[in-house]
């Protein structure tokens, strides 16, 4: 009997569910596309879901913080899983996608062949292990957000591996001859001290730490920033044909560490310590990068990506681990500070030769020296929120990805600014009636069309404070048809209110886990609750939108009404002592 094949048609076709593609495909569903996500786990993440467990790291520096869908979905964290318990971040993350109705799910299904209609991608199709069914996708536009980028060698598309020669771009590496080495990949392990003691066994095929192994990779079992990141191998080698030789090696390493840390006698307190979680899926930081419009490279980060077409920012260190990974004879990485924050523009989101193919994540044009800051997840996440708007826009106005760079770039980069998303040096452009407005006193920087406070617009705050209760009022000078209503509130993108030590506050999931781990709040300096109203022509006062328990950085509010006047009044903040509010934005258009 024939094994079932099932197609579907969409506008908007995802490949992979890290939170790249996740973002991508929330984005565009959000803007009216009808979406299809094909992931081959069966759960969404990435790297920062239970399988791989690696943290969710962004741009460094004050204020810096990713904000957009990626900010939603941490705030969404603090509010439902305070004590960081994967499986319910797991949750999270699907329920963001399931959540959507304009999106399909098809998980555990690994994209396997594309058909082709010159240089444009019909479809696409994958296999479906849980099912034992084939799901062709066909859709308008696809994005490979896949990490390894599926996607270039099923239809053509133009991509590079490893790393290049530092005359190519002028970079500043140590790299005279380009070669196909890579960053490795790594499986973690996760450990819980208890009052109750514990003995291990390690299988025979684990590793032996022997001193020389060991020797620059000593783990510090009390530190909160303990993740074992540094058990990694495979950039020596083919970092996606090799996978299955390189995981064995991975794990026999993972074990072997967890018995050095329970058996060797040089860890305090061993017996406590139990081994919660050893992952079996390696988390990848480098293989196929595909090739834009643009190739950004070290030069443009160190400069600050000053681009016109910006559509996401970067800021993490270049942390170019070396190829040896584990077993190189010295540092396991090099750190390059960047000018935080970076543009990154939308010339590398979309491909070179490809005329309807979009790509986000760690795979986007890139040189290895730019990716290695880049390719951190918060990052990755702004990425995949850019794309799945471009693509929506596309749909749309019925360009190719190139076609929105060259006809409405700006209008993408408002789009994404209107929904959280920080573009630096970038405004959104407020709508006539309410520049033209009467505003309560004190209170212009509400419409000013800066949405945080960043060195990148000068030292000044770019909020606003009032006492809680106060009326923050907007008095049109002529009836306005009001579409939509936009608040930015304080989340505390330094997370200076949270519980914990940095690394604690900075991170939405935890490593090893102590008896003194924190249970986290909800920053302090976020509205609670807050009710919106509105004047309306014949003098009525009506409530807009009215909520007592927000967990939202940035809230757009549909309203299509014609008013006269609209009225903000904030009335608690999760910091039940707090009287009065910092708030970064309240306008429409």
């Amino acid at each position: 009997m024939a094994l079932t094949k099932i197609h579907h048609t969409c506008d908007f076709c995802v490949v992979g569910g890290g939170l790249a593609g996740l973002c991508a495909a929330i984005a565009a569903a959000r803007g009216g596309s009808k979406v299809v996500i094909m992931q081959d786990r069966p759960m969404f993440g990435g790297n920062a879901s239970s399988e791989i467990r690696m943290w969710v790291c962004g741009s460094d520096g004050s204020n810096n913080r990713e904000t957009g869908l990626i900010e939603e979905i941490q705030l969404e964290s603090l509010y439902k899983n305070p004590d960081k318990v994967y499986a319910i971040w797991d949750g999270i993350l699907y329920g963001k996608a399931r959540d959507e109705k304009n999106i399909t799910m098809l998980l555990n299904c690994s994209c396997c062949d594309a058909e082709m209609d010159g240089s444009r991608i019909v479809s696409i199709t994958g296999w479906q292990t849980t099912t034992q069914q084939w799901h062709t996708v066909e859709a308008k536009y696809f994005a490979d957000c896949s990490g390894d980028s599926i996607l270039a060698p099923l239809t053509g598309a133009e991509y590079r591996v490893g790393r290049e020669a530092a005359s190519e771009f002028g970079e500043k590496t140590s790299q005279t001859e380009e070669d196909r080495q890579t960053m490795g990949m790594s499986c973690l392990i996760q450990c819980r001290k208890t009052d109750r003691k514990s003995v291990f066994i390690a299988p025979d095929w684990a590793k032996k730490m022997t001193p020389e192994v060991i020797a620059l990779r000593k783990p510090h079992m009390v530190s909160s920033s303990e993740n074992f990141w540094y058990l990694e191998l495979g950039g020596n080698r083919d970092s996606i044909a090799d996978t299955e030789e390189v995981r064995d090696e991975l794990v026999s390493l993972a074990y072997g560490m967890f018995d050095y840390i329970k058996n060797s006698g040089d860890v305090p307190d061993a017996d406590y310590w139990h081994l919660d979680f050893l992952g079996f899926l390696p988390g990848k930081r480098e293989s196929r990068r595909m090739v834009g419009d643009y190739i950004m490279h070290q030069g443009d980060v160190l400069s600050g990506g000053h681009f016109d077409d910006i559509i996401a920012f970067g800021g993490w260190p270049l942390d170019d681990h070396h190829p040896d990974g584990f077993y190189h004879a010295g540092n396991p990485n090099v750190w390059g500070k960047t000018p935080a924050p970076y543009g990154i523009p939308y010339r590398c989101v979309y491909s070179k030769n490809i005329e309807n193919l979009f790509f986000a994540g760690r795979n986007i044009s890139l040189s290895h020296a730019a990716m290695s800051s880049a390719r951190v997840m918060a990052t990755c996440a702004t990425l995949g929120e850019a794309v799945g708007t471009a693509a929506d826009l596309a749909r749309e106005y019925g360009l190719t990805p190139r076609g929105v760079y060259e006809q409405k770039i700006s209008e993408l980069q408002q789009r994404l600014m209107e929904n959280g998303c920080f573009l630096p040096y970038n405004k959104r452009n407020a709508a006539d009636f309410i520049r033209n407005a009467q505003l309560t006193s004190g209170c212009e920087n509400l419409r000013n069309g800066i949405d945080r406070t960043n060195h990148t617009y000068g030292d000044g705050d770019m909020g606003v404070t009032i006492p809680l209760g106060k009326t923050v009022v907007y008095t049109f000078a002529s009836p306005a048809d009001v579409t939509q209503v936009h608040l930015v509130f304080d989340s505390d993108l330094d997370r200076a209110t949270l519980p914990g030590d940095w690394c604690e506050k900075r991170h939405s999931m935890r490593a090893n886990i102590v008896p003194e781990s924190p249970t986290m709040t909800m920053p302090k300096t976020l509205a609670k609750a807050y009710t919106v109203t509105g004047i309306t022509e014949s003098g009525e006062e009506i409530t807009l939108f009215t909520d007592d328990c927000n967990i939202r950085h940035c809230v757009n509010i549909p309203v299509n009404r014609t008013l006269t006047s609209l009225t903000l009044r904030i009335d608690s903040l999760w910091d039940a002592e707090a009287k009065e509010v910092h708030l970064f934005s309240f306008d429409a258009r």
